[in-house]
């Protein structure tokens, strides 16, 4: 299986052991965003210790939960689509020209 986003299926496992009162998850692979994504988080004292183990693959990080974490994930970039008067526009090309509309859709 290919990953598309290793922050967003960590913060997910995270987010999910959380919820079934697990004390510990195993995050598969490491990177270097998650692990100082995590010790954001611990310096703040939503998660506890964590441990990165090194097995000459893609490497493993074991989380200690502390139980306080209610939710988290990664903010996707989005584009809202809108019909102006100017035409049909993204939201950021709206923002430049400072017109208003009704938003049509969004795809991210």
């Amino acid at each position: 299986m290919v990953r598309m986003n290793v922050l967003a299926d960590a913060l997910k496992s995270i987010n999910n052991a959380e919820k079934r009162g697990k004390r510990q998850v195993l995050i598969r692979p490491c990177s270097k965003v998650i692990v100082r994504f995590l010790t954001v988080m611990m310096k703040h004292g939503y998660i506890g210790e964590f441990e990165i183990i090194d097995d000459h693959r893609a490497g493993k990080i074991v989380v200690n939960l502390t139980g306080r974490l209610n939710k988290c994930g990664v903010i996707s970039p989005s584009f809202i689509v809108l019909t102006t008067s100017a035409g049909i526009m993204d939201h950021e090309e709206a923002r430049r020209k400072h017109t208003g509309g009704k938003i049509l859709g969004f795809f991210f």
